[in-house]
């Protein structure tokens, strides 16, 4: 099962309206998917309808072990969207699990223990920084989504993660990969993001994704309203690009599948 870490340690990038909203579109091409909300902010279980009165158990029970993945899933509004929410809570965690040995790895033994065929994908929202939290997701995950803003700042602290990224894989998973670096907020009208993009895509080549998602004011509406754009306003700019990402992305992982099913028959 593909598990999908969202991260980029810059904030304000489209992270969490890239997990809400491609879970949305995953789900409306037949895929069962689960979100995992690892930031305490707890914007995408905002965004997916969960109010915090009704977040009893959380990520972080997961985390600290007090609860298994079944038991802090919830279903949500959007069909076929399942959600592990977070609350402030997450943000002691450091301090709770600070001298656990097994600390990094709390979020893969969880899913691990978890039923296997129970989801088609699973997003893990992840905090805009490089912490322990943000460590869990990408050893619990066999796919980092990297979403980047188009703007003029918008190589800067890619490098970092990249270099994260890199250490993960060769000591703590190696079977991790950056699966797509996902150009966000774009403006066909402004000249600098056509230039940004140039350079991402000139910088980066192939870890680009070819979907780029707009600037859209029902993305900034759909969240206030506890639902991804997709039902929001379907026919929105946003809704119809996360839909193309999403087949892109399923496209991906596919083509991944295939690569290692013809070079296990080599082996």
């Amino acid at each position: 099962m593909p598990v999908f870490c969202l991260s980029n340690q810059k904030g304000g990038v489209g992270k969490t309206t890239t997990t809400i909203n491609l879970a949305a579109s995953l789900a409306a091409l037949s895929a069962r998917v689960l979100v995992i909300d690892l930031d305490p902010q707890g914007n995408a279980s905002t965004g997916l309808g969960v109010p915090r009165a009704d977040r009893d158990i959380t990520s972080y029970d997961v985390l600290i072990g007090d609860a298994t993945i079944a038991e802090a899933t919830v279903s949500t509004q959007t069909p076929n969207v399942d959600l592990i929410a977070a609350t402030p809570d997450l943000s002691s965690i450091e301090m709770e699990l600070g001298q656990q040995k097994d600390r990094l790895n709390r979020l893969k033994a969880a899913l691990r223990a978890a039923a296997q065929d129970t989801y088609d994908y699973t997003l893990l929202d992840c905090p805009p920084s490089l912490n322990l939290l943000t460590l869990n997701g990408l050893i619990a995950a066999n796919g980092v989504l990297i979403p980047l803003q188009c703007e003029f700042f918008a190589l800067e602290g890619i490098s970092q993660l990249l270099h994260t990224i890199g250490e993960v894989r060769q000591t703590l998973n190696p079977g991790l990969i950056t699966q797509g670096i996902i150009l966000t907020m774009y403006d066909q009208r402004n000249r600098l993001t056509s230039d940004v993009e140039d350079d991402v895509r000139q910088t980066l080549g192939p870890l680009v994704l070819k979907t780029v998602i707009p600037r859209n004011v029902r993305l900034s509406e759909a969240p206030s309203h506890g639902l991804p754009v997709r039902l929001y306003d379907p026919r929105s700019s946003g809704a119809i690009a996360y839909m193309i990402l999403a087949r892109e992305v399923m496209r991906r992982v596919a083509d991944a599948r295939k690569t290692e099913a013809t070079d296990g028959k080599k082996n």
